[in-house]
């Protein structure tokens, strides 16, 4: 009978654990793990498309592939500076090469990385000058997420153009 209680004892403590992982800091840590995610997509996206298609544009009208993984970088970075109250910038647009602009886009992430993991509830609800006036930091967080998901959609795009699976969709890759 005694193993019985031991048992009961042992699973409602690893049941509260459980349960206390899943409620701190839920905001944060659902913002960092929907950050991750697109992160992820967007580097091994970058690392996907060949140097020599590096140039390539869909329609004279649009960015090529570099430069849209320049300009998600430096948004990256200037999303993530502007929730820690900094100004930061990795200067991608001034990348040319694919080792360049990955580069610039991985160190960019990284920053973000830091920002998301530095932040908790109580911080990421805190006021802070954004664009047009005054938001929480998890609101320009969550710009940052949107637009780095509408980047990613337009890189999906280009990768389907040049016949290369976007790694959302690339089930061979063992995600």
């Amino acid at each position: 009978m005694n193993r019985y209680i031991v048992m009961i004892f042992a699973a409602a403590l690893v049941f509260g654990c459980c349960l206390q992982a899943q409620t701190t800091n839920p905001l944060t840590t659902e913002a960092k793990r929907a950050f991750d995610n697109v992160s992820n997509n967007l580097l091994r996206a970058a690392d996907k498309m060949p140097e020599e298609n590096y140039t390539f544009k869909p329609v004279p009208e649009i960015r090529s592939w570099g430069e849209l993984m320049a300009h998600t970088a430096d948004s990256a970075a200037s999303y993530c500076g502007r929730a820690k109250g900094e100004q930061k910038s990795v200067g991608a647009a001034s990348k040319k090469t694919k080792a360049e602009i990955v580069a610039a886009l991985k160190e960019a992430l990284d920053y973000c990385d830091t920002v998301y993991d530095s932040l908790t509830d109580a911080t990421v609800v805190q006021m802070i000058q954004g664009r047009g006036g005054q938001n929480s930091r998890l609101s320009v967080l969550n710009g940052n997420l949107s637009h780095m998901n509408e980047e990613y959609g337009y890189a999906a795009v280009y990768l389907r153009l040049k016949g290369i699976v976007p790694p959302s969709s690339d089930r061979s890759a063992g995600r």
